[in-house]
């Protein structure tokens, strides 16, 4: 894989043109479809998204009212790393919005790879907390519309 493209990414900014190799070199590339499904939400996540080409949806089932799109990512952009942070259910849907083009890091890779390069894992354990600390924001900002506009 090439590395130039990593730099690109948020994540991956911060780390070293070495670094940024070792994180290429177990990234795999995997295209999908318009309107295929990546995963579901309760499935078990083991690997994380870059997307190289394309853009893909971020939603939820809202019981009554259907799909609720939370995000659309596009080039560039990473999702699906909660699932290398802990080892829970996908939390949402994850669809290819348009034909697309990604990157995938399985976690036990990521995982051997932060245990052995102590400052990776510190750089991108960092931008783990910043991201999720802005997706958080965004979803209160969220609920406070949705509930603010709930009362009409």
């Amino acid at each position: 894989m090439d590395a130039s493209i990593l730099k690109k990414v948020a994540l991956f900014e911060g780390l070293t043109q070495s670094q940024l190799h070792r994180v290429a070199s177990i990234a795999r590339p995997r295209g999908y479809e318009a309107g295929a499904c990546l995963f579901r939400e309760g499935d078990t996540g083991r690997d994380m998204f870059i997307i190289l080409e394309g853009k893909v949806r971020i939603s939820q089932q809202v019981p009554g009212m259907g799909e609720e799109a939370l995000a659309i990512l596009e080039k560039g952009q990473y999702f699906g790393e909660m699932s290398v942070i802990e080892d829970i259910p996908r939390s949402a849907d994850a669809f290819a919005h348009t034909s697309c083009t990604l990157w995938v890091i399985e976690r036990e890779q990521l995982d051997h790879l932060m245990f052995t390069d102590k400052d990776l894992a510190y750089v991108l354990l960092w931008t783990f907390v910043r991201t999720l600390s802005e997706r958080l924001r965004e979803t209160n900002a969220k609920m406070k519309t949705f509930l603010a506009l709930s009362r009409f």
